[in-house]
């Protein structure tokens, strides 16, 4: 062997800042797409028909977008990323048909429960005993509530408070779409305000409250509105707050409402039905800004919790309610006495229920709208075995 022979080249070890480089940044740079070609402009070609996103704007996104000002970022992610990943534009097909569904049966339901009470004897019947009774049958301390919003002026100024609140957050987190959601589900329910002369109620029995439709409760609507509103506005960490608000504010003006001797309890019962059922309908054509932006989105621990408790608890208070009101069906034909404490408790343990219900139903259907468990947006890029 030849001692004076060069020794073989050895591969020189890469800078330290080199191998630094943290595995988010990894995965993330295999989603980029790669730089487009120059054209003899200066300019780049564009991919597929959309501007490609480059790496430092992607960045910026991931900096900004658990705070909300990255909006702008975020539209130019999904341009770039929607072919890799739909949930980063738009919420699972299955989940916007599960939103509709939903929308439409709670529509439905609406009308079935106004068909109830109004076109039978024994609705006509039981509505005319809460109507008469409840005022004084109302225990004190709910009784002390629902009169203080038993005026025109106070749910109307709380109702537009949370409203206010809802388009605040909607503005300052640049969510545009979802402001445009807002605005659409605020025209579908003063629409539903124009049902009250076009829906007949017939005269069946002699009643002490007057014989004209009242169905469905504006007070109500506005209400549920507002609530439904800041639900859908907020982000993640404060949706289950919004939600045991809304279901709060719900259920006190609805009894307010029949404190003060306005309306009926079908057009409460309605009203929260035909609200609910309209933004589940406006959920589902969420997209882009109407989501929370890429960076931010996760599960929540308290959603599920708030939202299961909700939904059970509005199940069955409903349930109870329904079983109170068969009990006391026989009394309703003579107006018994000892059938009036029951007809009003049913009463109040319905419109909690209902609400309760459908406030857990608009907060769980609002969260997988707008943050799906996408490996883009949630965790990055999913896991792989280390390259050979």
């Amino acid at each position: 062997m030849d001692q004076s022979s060069p020794l073989p080249n050895v591969p020189q070890d890469r800078p330290t800042e080199d191998r630094s480089r943290s595995t988010e940044d990894d995965d993330l740079s295999a989603l980029i797409p790669p730089p487009p070609a120059a054209t003899p402009d200066g300019g780049g070609e564009a991919v597929g028909g959309e501007t490609p996103v480059l790496a430092e704007e992607m960045a910026d996104d991931r900096h900004d977008g658990g705070h909300g000002a990255g909006a702008d970022d975020d539209e130019e992610v999904g341009r770039g990323l929607a072919r890799l990943d739909p949930l980063v534009i738009r919420p699972r097909p299955l989940v916007r048909v599960t939103c509709l569904v939903l929308g439409l049966l709670l529509v439905a339901l609406a009308f079935a429960v106004w068909w109830v009470g109004v076109h039978t004897m024994d609705g006509q019947a039981f509505e005319d005993m809460v109507w008469s009774y409840l005022p004084s049958l109302i225990p004190g301390a709910v009784g002390v509530v629902a009169g203080l919003f038993a005026r025109s002026v106070v749910v109307i100024a709380v109702s537009a408070g949370f409203a206010g609140v809802a388009v605040a957050f909607a503005v300052v987190r640049r969510r545009w779409w979802l402001l445009g959601q807002m605005a659409v589900l605020a025209l579908l329910g003063y629409a539903a305000t124009w049902l009250k002369p076009l829906l007949v109620r017939p005269m069946i029995i002699e009643t002490e409250s007057r014989h004209l439709n009242s169905a469905p409760s504006g007070h109500t609507i506005m209400a549920a509105l507002a609530g439904a509103a800041l639900l859908m506005a907020v982000p993640r960490v404060l949706r289950a707050l919004a939600a045991v608000l809304a279901t709060l504010l719900s259920s006190v003006v609805g009894l307010s409402v029949l404190y003060g001797q306005w309306h009926r309890p079908v057009d409460v019962l309605m009203s929260l039905l035909l609200v609910a059922g309209l933004c589940l309908v406006v959920l589902a054509g969420t997209r882009t800004s109407g989501m929370d932006p890429v960076g931010g989105r996760a599960s929540s621990i308290s959603i599920q919790i708030v939202g299961s408790v909700l939904v059970t608890a509005g199940v069955v208070m409903i349930a109870y309610g329904v079983f109170i009101v068969w009990q006391i069906l026989p009394g309703l034909d003579m107006s018994a006495a000892w059938a009036r404490s029951g007809a009003v408790l049913a009463t109040e343990v319905l419109i909690v229920g209902v609400a309760s219900l459908t406030s857990g139903l608009v907060l769980a259907m609002r969260q997988v709208t707008a943050s799906p468990l996408s490996k883009i947006g949630l965790i990055g890029a999913p896991p792989a075995p280390p390259r050979p």
